[in-house]
């Protein structure tokens, strides 16, 4: 088992490198040096998880003409660029600092005058990096919302959809401050067919949803009636706030993605591996659906010959019912575990599920990596890991049978990547 594990994160930290931020800034920005020289100032903007490192690699191109920059991260991955306001927000809630960041990419983006170029550098957790509320919204209502709909179960793009509609920058709102320049948005992408409009709720973008579907969304939910009276007032008054929007200046240019992360996983597998399956496109749904799907796949390849290696990417979700702690992935993780003790794969294997970003809920951890004797190891020294599963507490689970899969900060977000490995 030890050498399936170590292969399993071996796999899962070249998925994270196929995506490192300042190699794809860097190949993104050797092609747009005419752009460069053509105009008459920089103004550089990051947001996002990765903002440090892609604001590293962008300035070497823009050096001589750069104007201002800020960027804006999470505490996990802050680091001091010279010459750059750089910013900690809240992430996965956002919090004063995610207010601050939000106000100076504001003012970055309503300095630039015709002939500028606006390079907007985007990753995940953008969302809630830059918290800009619309008028008799606060802070606290933004906070509510996000946790009401992360709570609810919705997709990753619902809830943008809904979060866009209560912001001055997002879905497409930061492009229209600076309509008098050009823009060029390099985005790493966290969402199911790098949909510009939905990464960090699309602020260079064109909406991938109408207020009308924010609206559906929440009713779908359940959420109108238990939000704060200040986002009920402005859920009755969206349909007003459709206007129209012009991006004929914005270019959207996606430079890494889940999608690529994957097939690199794929390929490094195939050395060691000579059956490689591919699960969904994107993985998405309540964990518990996601968990028994990957479970039956794993059941089928064990009669199959030789080694196997399943592999996915997105986004599961969780509907938080319990008091615990814990993350999507190391739900999957726990789940996957315990559908083994009802059906057991009968050959040696290993599951990991983990966050791109290194962070996996509100938690120290990037999600968990299991084998067939982690429900054993759990019971052994005391934990019941039906009731914490039951609990929302998959956290406390994998910490006692040492299954939490730690990384740290990885400086990148391009969502979650499954690894399943088959002797």
């Amino acid at each position: 088992m030890t050498k399936l594990r170590e292969q399993a994160i071996a796999l899962f930290r070249q998925g994270i490198a196929a995506s490192d931020p300042e190699r794809a800034v860097t190949s993104a920005l050797e092609g747009r040096r005419g752009d460069i020289a053509a105009a008459k100032r920089v103004i550089l903007i990051a947001f996002g998880k990765a903002a440090c490192p892609m604001m590293r690699a962008a300035l070497p191109f823009v050096s001589d003409k750069l104007h201002l920059a800020c960027a804006v991260t999470n505490r996990e991955n802050l680091a001091p660029i010279a010459g750059v306001d750089v910013i900690a927000g809240g992430h996965p809630l956002p919090d004063e600092g995610s207010i601050a960041g939000a106000y100076a990419v504001e003012r970055a983006a309503r300095a630039a005058e015709p002939g500028d170029l606006v390079l907007v550098l985007v990753s995940g957790g953008g969302s809630a990096l830059i918290c800009a509320p619309v008028p008799g919204v606060s802070l606290a209502d933004k906070i509510a919302l996000n946790d009401a709909l992360i709570r609810s179960g919705a997709e990753i793009n619902e809830i943008n959809a809904v979060r866009q509609q209560f912001s001055r920058l997002k879905g497409g709102r930061l492009a229209q401050l600076a309509s008098s320049a050009k823009m060029l948005s390099l985005i790493l992408s966290d969402v199911p067919g790098d949909d510009v409009g939905t990464i960090a709720s699309g602020p260079t973008a064109q909406p991938s949803a109408s207020a009308a579907d924010a609206l559906e969304i929440i009713d779908h939910y359940g959420l109108r009636e238990t939000l704060p009276a200040a986002l009920r007032t402005h859920v009755d008054h969206l349909l007003e706030r459709d206007e129209p929007m012009r991006f004929d200046h914005v270019e959207n240019m996606v430079i890494g993605s889940n999608s690529i992360s994957l097939h690199q996983v794929m390929a490094s597998a195939e050395a060691s591996y000579p059956v490689v399956v591919k699960a969904d496109d994107w993985l998405s749904g309540d964990v518990s659906d996601v968990a028994e799907t990957l479970h039956r796949m794993a059941i089928f390849a064990a009669s199959q010959r030789g080694p196997v290696a399943i592999v996915a990417g997105g986004e599961p979700t969780v509907r938080v019912a319990g008091t615990g702690i814990g993350g999507r992935n190391q739900e999957l993780a726990l789940r996957f575990a315990l559908l083994n003790e009802w059906a057991a794969i009968k050959r040696p294997w290993v599951f990991l599920s983990g966050g791109t970003d290194g962070r996996d809920g509100p938690t120290d951890a990037a999600g968990g990596i299991v084998d067939p004797s982690s429900t054993s190891w759990m019971r052994k020294v005391g934990c019941n890991p039906v009731a914490l599963l039951e609990n929302n507490d998959s956290y406390h689970a994998l910490e006692s049978s040492g299954d939490l899969l730690i990384t740290g900060a990885t400086g990148t977000n391009v969502a979650d990547l499954q690894i399943l490995l088959m002797q």
